[in-house]
């Protein structure tokens, strides 16, 4: 039978290519784009994260944090006055959330944050602590914590802020109750939690070379001469338009040197409100220079934003007038920031990923020494699907072995999945997921997302 009009149109949208993933049936095709930012960061070996509000993990946020980004960050959900607001009392619920969901779509996880003056319970802040109790207190909440996600989380944020902008300690808690080494005790405490997570400082204000970053740089560089467990430095660099630092990689460049990881760890750039094309053009050249800052030094491992959206953004509530400070617009559009991130990271040359569809997005949830396991989740947002199909091509010679919740062939390199008879719908706000193993030699690339 002749295949209609929009069946040959759908069909003539299946793009080719060695890294193209395709939803070919069933919803309405539309412009290509570019692949997501998380593969091409992925592609240059670097993070691309963002935090984000677990209650939030639903209908098109949900499909944006898990489609564009590999790896999450916690806003609040991690800290100490959310999971232990009554002593001995816990609340894991979001945090469990986030972490499960990272999973789900290939994510790593950033853990934020252990140690910090600020958001902690009344419990704690409000004790009559020796400095024995108190660092008891310090050790048993990192073990509980880490303890709780170890094997889990990449990273944490051990001990978050310690510096005044002039380079002193900040007097808080910490610093007041144990002195300057509740840092390495802190450090200490999370590796034995945690062998395998990297341990992090980290700090806003340190973007650039200045006081308070050359004080962190001899902290750091004190601890990695005492053995004191280190492996990273977070610069959160919190911005203001037209003022990323002009020695922003000269310092990623030095704490480099040092031998610890560099990861941007909560950018957003802030302008006075309204927004205009000017202020969001000059934006996007802010989020291109942090960006392109850590792509010229290897030992930075990436960039997250402190949330995608500006509906998702603390900046309103703390900075009245200020705001449009993420690369995403409060309905979920696309700023000149995410194309700028896009270009910064190799792509950019088409219109990003539309909100009102259906999407089909690949990623890699573990690999080993001849074989890996990857997952395709399709989602819709906008649209509906009562079927679906999906393919792509291979680009290294890997190999299917075995698929589950999908029915996949594979002829030469091209791949093609269709549902199976229990998941073929797939409602708007809704999505489903399939697994597979298979086979690799030499390089594993994940295949990229084209939308159809």
């Amino acid at each position: 039978m002749r295949p209609s009009r929009s069946s040959r149109a759908r069909l003539a949208a299946l793009l080719t290519g060695a890294a193209a993933l395709l939803l070919t049936l069933g919803a309405t095709p539309a412009q290509a784009a570019d692949p997501p930012l998380r593969d091409l960061a992925a592609a240059k070996g670097k993070v691309m994260g963002t935090a984000v509000t677990g209650s939030k993990l639903t209908g098109t946020y949900g499909d944006i944090a898990g489609r564009e980004f590999n790896a999450l960050t916690p806003g609040n959900a991690m800290k100490w006055g959310s999971v232990e607001p009554t002593r001995g009392t816990f609340n894991w619920a979001e945090a469990d959330q986030i972490v499960a969901f990272a999973e789900a779509h290939g994510q790593q996880v950033r853990g934020h944050t252990l140690v910090w003056h600020s958001q902690n319970p009344s419990w704690l802040t409000n004790g009559s602590w020796t400095p024995a109790q108190l660092g008891q207190l310090m050790n048993d909440h990192i073990a509980t914590e880490v303890g709780r996600y170890k094997g889990r989380l990449a990273t944490w944020d051990v001990v978050n802020e310690p510096f005044n902008e002039d380079g002193t300690y900040r007097q808080t808690l910490w610093y007041n109750g144990l002195g300057a080494d509740y840092i390495a005790q802190a450090l200490t405490a999370a590796r034995a939690a945690d062998p395998s997570a990297k341990l992090y400082i980290n700090d806003y204000n340190v973007e650039g070379v200045n006081a308070k970053s050359t004080a962190l740089y001899n902290l750091v560089k004190s601890l990695k001469e005492r053995g004191v467990p280190i492996d990273g430095v977070g610069l959160q660099a919190h911005l203001i338009l037209g003022q990323v630092p002009s020695t922003l990689q000269q310092n990623i460049q030095r704490f480099a040197d040092l031998g610890v990881d560099v990861a941007i760890t909560e950018l957003d750039i802030r302008m006075q409100l309204p927004s205009d094309s000017a202020k969001l053009t000059q934006q996007a050249a802010d989020y291109k220079a942090v960006m392109n800052a850590c792509l010229a030094v290897s030992r930075c491992v990436g960039v997250t934003v402190w949330g995608f959206t500006d509906s998702d953004s603390w900046i309103p509530s703390t900075f009245p007038g200020q705001g449009a400070a993420t690369p995403y617009d409060e309905n979920y559009a696309p700023k000149p920031a995410y194309r700028a991130i896009a270009e910064s990271l190799g792509g950019g040359t088409t219109t990003p990923p539309p909100t009102d569809e259906c999407t089909a997005t690949y990623s890699v949830t573990s690999q080993w020494n001849t074989g890996f396991t990857g997952q395709v989740r399709i989602a819709c947002s906008g649209a509906a699907l009562s079927s679906w199909k999906v393919g792509w091509t291979y680009g290294a010679g890997q190999q299917l072995t075995q698929a589950w919740n999908a029915s996949c062939t594979q002829s030469g390199a091209a791949v093609t999945c269709s549902n199976a008879s229990y998941n073929a719908t797939v409602p708007d706000g809704g999505s489903v997921t399939f697994g597979f193993n298979g086979s690799w030699n030499g390089s594993n690339p994940v295949p990229t997302v084209t939308l159809g």
